[in-house]
């Protein structure tokens, strides 16, 4: 005998293989059949269902896949599952959190330094998250997708801090996300930023190796120490140009901890300027209005200025720059003529 409770003549699954599921309250209430795609495949279940569940407590989509709610071709499967393409993923009703009152997010586009089918590649403003969360509403890849209603796959490669501008990657092909990740991960990337630190640097070429250890403040805010026994942390440092007081540094990240760069820079005495978290905080106050030897500078000067990888598609090593804002050019004019 079937299990299968028969409603208006049609059992639960055929219901929820016949709806039409709109992205409302009353659909987290039904369950979902969905065939994954080409884009979707390569995806372990439990980031998949953290993606499309937008809302739903991770604890809760752990509990529906530890408890077999969740099928894969109608067969149980645990969240190191892999998705392959033409997959029937069942999804059981779930509750979303009430948004009722969150407002839509504003399209936008930004400049963009390089496109293609596989790849988006922008010039990130300074002042604006890469995605929503911690009191952020939205960031650029919302924007960018509420600006693109048509692309079928946008996702970040990497993230920036809000507080930094430059060169933020985007993929538009699940392949390119996976394959350039893996670039990452293997140090086959070359990321280099762009800093302006209070002091008198004096290496022309100078390594900082400094353990990191991250945790988060009572009030959620993400903070990075050096601290021995944390994650093993090098940079490489060149000097750029030398005034008094300053100098411009280009940072060579050979691995890619949070805050590295800002963090190795303040343990070694020498803080980025406009850096509300490890900076110089008088010096930042007084930064923000012009003085006798400097301009203003209202903003944290680190720029991703240069980013070197091979083309997941064509295998074509790229070199892709970002020009240094205007308000940190201008800052750098205002502080004269440099010594080196």
């Amino acid at each position: 005998m079937k299990d299968l409770k028969r409603i208006s003549g049609k059992t639960e699954e055929t219901k929820a293989q016949n709806a039409v599921v709109p992205p409302s309250s009353q659909a987290a209430q039904q369950v979902r059949l969905v065939t994954i795609t080409e884009e979707e495949a390569g995806q372990r279940i439990d980031n998949y269902l953290l993606r499309v569940c937008k809302g739903v407590p991770k604890s809760h989509v752990y509990r529906i896949l530890r408890s077999g709610e969740v099928r894969v071709n109608k067969g149980r499967i645990d969240q190191l599952y892999r998705l392959v393409e033409g997959d029937v993923v069942r999804i059981p009703p779930v509750r979303l959190a009430e948004r009722s009152a969150a407002a839509p997010v504003p399209g936008a586009e930004f400049a963009i330094l390089f496109e293609d089918s596989h790849l988006l590649v922008i010039d990130k403003p300074a002042g604006v998250a890469v995605h929503g969360g911690s009191g952020v509403s939205y960031g650029v890849i919302e924007q960018l997708r509420a600006a693109r209603p048509e692309a079928k796959f946008l996702e970040l490669v990497h993230r920036l801090d809000r507080e930094t501008s430059g060169l933020l990657l985007l993929a538009k092909k699940r392949s390119a996300l996976t394959n350039l990740h893996e670039q990452m991960r293997e140090g086959l990337t070359d990321k280099r930023y762009l800093a302006a630190v209070y002091g008198d640097w004096r290496n022309k070429r100078q390594h900082v190796k400094l353990p990191l250890h991250k945790f988060t403040t009572p009030d959620g805010e993400r903070r990075v120490v050096v601290q021995a026994g944390g994650m093993e942390s090098h940079t490489v440092f060149t000097l750029l140009r030398k005034w008094e007081r300053f100098a411009l540094l280009e940072a060579e990240l050979k691995t890619g901890r949070t805050h590295q760069i800002r963090v190795h820079l303040a343990s070694s005495g020498f803080p980025i300027l406009g850096d509300d978290k490890y900076g110089d905080f008088a010096l930042n106050r007084a930064l923000q209005k012009a003085g006798e030897d400097h301009g203003p500078l209202r903003r944290m000067f680190l720029h991703a200025h240069q980013i070197t990888f091979t083309h997941p598609d064509s295998g074509k090593e790229i070199t892709l720059k970002a020009p240094l804002p205007p308000e940190c050019e201008r800052f750098l004019v205002s502080l004269g003529q440099a010594k080196t």
